[in-house]
């Protein structure tokens, strides 16, 4: 089987894995909105901004290390492994005993315990990385997607189970406890690997030369990515969290749904073609303008239809969330076609030019949210956006210079999705006018969703036929890879 049809049917299992996934758990978040208040998600985002501190340093960029090498010997994965554990173990004692401490900066006292049961997330996250990147390197990701259904329908199961019979935040965190261990025993139940004692400072040295850049942007990350949790906790409280948060979430999962599946399989591929500057940037711009496709759509009809979405899924005592999705769902679009560009810059060997990016936008975004948080929580989602898109060219630019592409053939890429999303949200415009005061929300948000996806179809069907030929052609290489196998 090609690398091509290796990748194709890598993106198939890992869609199965992202959108059967996400499915899953969106069902699940949108039940426990309705039984839980925003102050328990509030909690739960409180206490994840530390966990997700300490994280950035559990993997020490082994798994990363472990695909990208072309290389492998038995010293790395035994070296990999018993490092992590090790972390792992000393990440969980750290969380438990500095709980308190959580508690006491962010004036909510019942953070303490929430904060040492999800420290146990470190130990069980530790036996993770050597197989995951097992299977990333083989391309094996049927065995990925398998585990992540499982996790994901495990905890959803213990967190409503919990939530009905009255636990509240308890629920929440042992949603992402099961959620976690059921990975683990899923991933070491399909793999054929077990640890050995070969452990080497010479193959530390080698996956830690590549890693320590990966930690680096993990941390720089965090800042990007938690900085408007830890602001917004700090000076508005776990209610205004809680709004935020279930407008971000709902933010994370279209990202996940639209970018996780190419991306996961993105990383080995592109790490195959580093020598071949060509074949590369082709499947650069396959990759983005794939993701495209379906990222300008989807985000431009969320915040159209975010009024709707927002009481239908979660309720009306969500409705605060409405304008910190709107405002949102524009970070979303540069986000999904700017996702591809770290893959390209790790798989090239620039680990570092990644961190100093992350760096910039780390350091911008944190000055960004410490204005705009005394204005509220729509001021902090607006300042995110428009930090994102005044500093989107320096990772274009970085992006030109590792494969040489050209601006105009990257950017025309983009012109179909975003003339058939235009249609659409106009088409959607005009549907809710009318329709709005003959049905209700559910309804009116089925039928716009619909004729939305009919008019954006149609519209790529007259102006860019050869695009829609591509997606074909990648279905059937898809198709003949299983027939294949």
């Amino acid at each position: 089987m090609s690398l091509r049809q290796k990748a194709v049917k890598g993106i198939v299992w890992t869609a199965t894995q992202n959108w059967g996934g996400q499915a899953i758990s969106f069902v699940v978040f949108s039940v426990l909105a309705r039984l839980l208040g925003p102050e328990a998600f509030g909690l739960v985002a409180l206490a994840s901004v530390f966990i997700a501190f300490l994280q950035v340093f559990l993997d020490q960029g082994f798994t990363q290390a472990l695909i990208q090498r072309q290389e492998l010997d038995p010293e790395h994965l035994d070296t990999a492994f018993w490092t992590n554990l090790a972390i792992g173990m000393l990440l969980t004692g750290l969380g438990v005993a500095a709980a308190s401490l959580v508690a006491d900066w962010f004036k909510q006292p019942q953070l303490t315990p929430v904060v040492r049961w999800l420290s146990l997330s470190f130990l069980i996250g530790s036996l993770r990385g050597v197989q995951q990147a097992l299977f990333s390197r083989r391309f094996a990701f049927k065995a990925l997607a398998v585990r992540s259904l499982v996790a994901v329908l495990v905890g959803g199961v213990v967190g409503l189970s919990m939530a009905f019979l009255g636990f509240g935040v308890w629920s929440l965190v042992a949603q992402q406890l099961a959620n976690a261990f059921a990975g683990v025993l899923v991933l070491w139940w399909a793999s054929d690997w077990r640890p050995g004692l070969k452990i080497s400072v010479k193959h530390f040295r080698d996956l830690f030369n590549f890693g320590i850049n990966i930690v680096g942007f993990n941390l720089l990350d965090f800042f990007n990515r938690r900085a408007d949790n830890f602001l917004v906790g700090y000076f508005l409280g776990p209610v205004a969290l809680g709004y935020y948060t279930v407008a971000y979430r709902v933010l994370l999962v279209m990202i996940q749904l639209l970018t996780s599946t190419i991306n996961q399989v993105a990383l080995p591929t592109f790490s195959r073609l580093q020598k071949e500057p060509g074949r590369l940037r082709q499947a650069f711009f396959t990759a983005t303008q794939l993701t495209s496709l379906i990222s300008f759509p989807t985000f431009l009809g969320m915040a159209v239809l975010a009024p709707e979405l927002v009481v239908v899924l979660f309720g009306t005592q969500w409705i605060p969330s409405i304008p910190v999705m709107q405002v949102l769902a524009f970070i979303g679009i540069l986000q999904s076609v700017y996702y591809f560009n770290g893959s390209v810059i790790l798989a090239m060997g620039k680990p570092g030019w990644r961190v100093w990016l992350n760096c910039l936008n780390a350091v911008t975004n944190v000055v960004a949210f410490a204005v705009a948080v005394r204005w509220g929580i729509v001021a902090v989602a607006a300042a995110y956006v428009l930090r994102g898109y005044l500093f989107s060219p320096i990772s274009i630019l970085m992006i030109r210079r590792l494969i040489q592409i050209e601006l105009t053939v990257y950017l025309r890429q983009y012109a179909a999705p975003l003339l058939g999303s235009l249609a659409m949200v106009a088409t959607i415009f005009v549907a809710k006018y009318f329709l709005k005061d003959f049905m209700g929300l559910g309804l009116l948000l089925a039928i716009c969703i619909a004729i939305g996806a009919v008019v954006y179809g149609v519209t790529l069907w007259l102006t860019a036929p050869a695009l829609l030929r591509q997606v074909l052609d990648l279905v059937r290489s898809a198709v003949s890879g299983r027939k294949a196998k």
